[in-house]
């Protein structure tokens, strides 16, 4: 397919390999205006006319004239710089042990914290919710019988389900009542600047440190990071030791 001819300019073919190098040079996010079949027609029809001027500019020697070649010499600069930095930095590897020994050494940098199940009712008045609640415990509805009857909130389309969060998600006062309050009991009403809630607690998670083989990924490219901007900064300190540096 890589070899699959769309289009021959002035001898030169343009192939689907081709149409695929020029797209893999866009971010991945616009990529996919290249998906139809009418994204790539139109794409190439962009090389066909970019073909087409590179033919004319060689024809009349354009590559010759000073512009080009200040030009090229920039370009050839940013080019090679690019191919030493990427040598350089290929260079940093990590293995399994100093991953894990890195893990064990900042365990804290991975933990999940504490986080809280709940379910709320809201409304704007106390009153109303103060019964609510006396309905909840006695047994004549349940929670999410009466989230989905009588809260304003969005989740009560869910029984008043919000999930699970962790502190510093929502409000200082509702966090602090569902944090504190035990798994399977009714709040009080809470005032926040929303209104009123009843908060009833699902479950509670402790905070717990995610184990190694869930976050050797992120810590193996942390690593590298660290030690490629180490290994770049030294480099170049070597670089301007050996060919001088003068700041002005």
């Amino acid at each position: 397919m890589d070899k699959n001819i769309l289009a021959i300019v002035g001898g030169n073919e343009i192939t689907e390999r081709d149409l695929m190098d020029v797209i893999e040079r866009y971010p991945e996010n616009r990529r996919g205006v290249f998906a139809s079949e009418m994204g790539k027609k139109q794409l190439l029809e962009q090389v066909i006319s970019f073909e087409l001027l590179y033919k004319f500019g060689v024809d009349n020697e354009f590559d010759k004239s000073q512009e080009f070649l200040s030009q090229m010499e920039k370009v050839k600069k940013d080019i090679l710089t690019q191919i030493i930095i990427n040598k350089v930095l290929s260079e940093i590897t990590v293995t399994d042990e100093e991953a894990l020994k890195y893990y064990e050494e900042n365990k804290e940098a991975y933990m999940e914290p504490e986080t809280v199940s709940a379910k709320h009712i809201l409304l704007d008045s106390e009153d109303k919710l103060k019964e609510i609640r006396e309905d909840i415990i006695s047994g004549k509805k349940s929670f999410e019988q009466s989230a989905s009857e009588y809260s304003t909130c969005p989740s009560s389309e869910q029984g008043g389900d919000l999930g699970a969060f962790s502190k510093g998600m929502m409000v200082p006062e509702f966090e602090e009542a569902a944090f504190n309050l035990p798994v399977g009991e009714v709040s009080e009403p809470v005032k926040t600047q929303f209104g009123f809630h009843l908060i009833k607690v699902a479950s509670k998670n402790p905070a717990l440190v995610k184990s190694f083989d869930e976050v050797k990924k992120d810590v193996v490219n942390e690593l590298i990071q660290q030690r490629q901007e180490r290994k770049y900064l030294d480099f170049v300190q070597e670089l301007a030791s050996k060919y001088g540096v003068e700041r002005k």
